[in-house]
């Protein structure tokens, strides 16, 4: 019987141990080794209207792209990891900025060697968000923890944008367009401190004893305080500012700038958006309900005359402001005939003419709604709406 050379053995071992402790490298830092990033669906924006217009509601406007997710969407900022074992425990760690507070979640991942999207808690600073007129960057910084076993920390800037940015639409994983002039409800502000000083001056000018919203008789009264509320607006001397377009340069974010109601009073400028957003303010404030119309390049507000929500009428709320009514009937010769008239017999002329354009106006563009054609939005400004989207 040979005896074993283990002379010759030894190289053949050595190259078997070498070739096991590679594979254990290799499988333990590549394939199953977890690991993450921080992501999320605006290009690296964060829009405060968006956040504190859903933060006491329970609307997901901007959806998650992963179906697979964990956590409150709401939070704005997810975290893109893969699972190791199955019921992996993972704790996400967000350090501390002026817009958010330091905060800690944990979440257990089921699924082993998965990949999740992990929505952790941030703890808003809403003051901050508030107040923001101007876009700036901070530096989010977030650390996490599967297993017990640390995987580091990431860092990222974001853009925080004004409160006055509101988000049109962004294209999901930057394919899918998902609409969101929902947020456009935001600007409408019914519980604003001031409303109750233009209501006040409404009254005043008699046009009607009290606001009644629906309870009147007939539409007509509807009417009547809709124009109560357009003849102390114009008494303000507004004037047209278009100022729209923001700072934002991306092709997978759509945003517009809105004044907010204290703004735009302030101010006392206007344009067809901000025009909108007040005038709505001030119909909801008295109970009866508005509507934004909004089609590429222009805004304009309307509103149901009865409360069976059955018949509506359109006003062009641009022509509150200081504006020359032959450029919107070029064939009539308004201004000219309103040479010598007082200011309310101007301010009614002008309401019933704003009416009429903006009919005429939707006549030609309704079917865009029906036909839900991108860039034509009807957005009502009602008690369903308002379960999603709150004022701020």
């Amino acid at each position: 019987m040979k005896k074993l050379n283990f002379q010759k053995l030894w190289l053949p071992l050595l190259i078997l141990q070498s070739v096991g402790i590679l594979v254990y490298l290799w499988f333990n830092t590549s394939t199953f080794r977890p690991h993450f990033e921080i992501k999320d669906e605006l290009g690296g924006n964060i829009f405060p209207s968006s956040i504190l217009s859903v933060a006491t509601t329970d609307a997901n406007i901007i959806v998650p792209a992963d179906s697979l997710y964990v956590g409150n969407p709401k939070s704005s900022l997810p975290i893109l990891i893969r699972s190791g074992k199955a019921f992996s425990r993972v704790r996400v760690e967000i350090g501390e900025t002026r817009f958010f507070s330091r905060s800690v979640s944990e979440f257990i991942l089921e699924q082993p060697d998965t990949e999740y999207c992990i929505y952790p808690d941030v703890i808003w600073n809403y003051e901050a968000l508030r107040t923001i007129v101007q876009a700036e960057p901070i530096s989010v910084v977030v650390a996490v923890e599967m297993n017990g076993k640390e995987l580091g920390q990431r860092v990222r800037t974001f853009s925080v944008r004004s409160i006055n940015e509101c988000l049109l639409g962004y294209l999901s994983n930057g394919k899918t367009y998902v609409n969101t002039n929902i947020f456009f409800a935001a600007y409408v502000n019914e519980d604003h401190p001031m409303i109750d000083q233009i209501l006040r001056e409404a009254l005043d000018t008699r046009i009607v004893n009290r606001f009644m919203g629906y309870q009147g008789r007939n539409s007509g009264y509807v009417d009547k305080q809709v124009y109560a509320l357009w003849n102390v607006l114009q008494k303000r001397n507004f004037k047209y500012s278009s100022v729209a377009n923001t700072s934002l340069s991306s092709n997978v974010v759509f945003s517009q700038r809105v004044r907010t109601f204290g703004d735009a009073l302030n101010s006392s400028q206007i344009n067809c958006v901000d025009g909108s957003v007040l005038f709505a303010s001030l119909l909801r404030a008295i109970n009866i309900e508005p509507i934004l119309v909004r089609i590429p390049g222009h805004m304009f507000v309307g509103y149901y005359t009865d409360s069976h929500r059955q018949k509506k009428s359109f006003i062009e709320t641009t022509m509150i402001g200081d504006v020359n009514l032959d450029e919107f009937f070029p064939d009539q010769q308004l201004d000219s005939t309103m040479v010598g008239m007082t200011q309310n017999q101007m301010s009614l002329i002008t309401f019933e003419k704003s009416k009429e354009y903006a009919n005429k106006k939707f006549e030609e563009v309704k079917d865009h709604f029906e036909a839900g054609t991108r860039n034509y939005t009807l957005l009502e400004i009602s008690k369903e709406v308002r379960r999603k989207i709150q004022p701020f």
